[in-house]
């Protein structure tokens, strides 16, 4: 085998390893916000549950039959 191409090939499995892991950082990344966004969607949600003040006797009988 040619030294050359044994370069070729060596130099073309470190690049596609490199390309590997950036796209894996990239993944995480993308993962990390939307994680993010979910908390805050969650967070946003909780909140306004809590400003809810409805009276007790609200909601407590409801007609299934109609």
């Amino acid at each position: 085998m040619d030294v050359s191409a044994i370069a070729a090939v060596a130099t073309q499995m470190s690049q596609s390893r490199t390309e590997d892991a950036v796209a894996l950082t990239v993944l995480k990344k993308a993962l990390d916000l939307q994680a993010q966004g979910a908390a805050q969607l969650v967070q946003a949600a909780m909140q306004s549950m809590q400003t809810i003040s409805n009276p007790p006797n609200l909601g407590n009988q409801v007609d299934t039959f109609a």
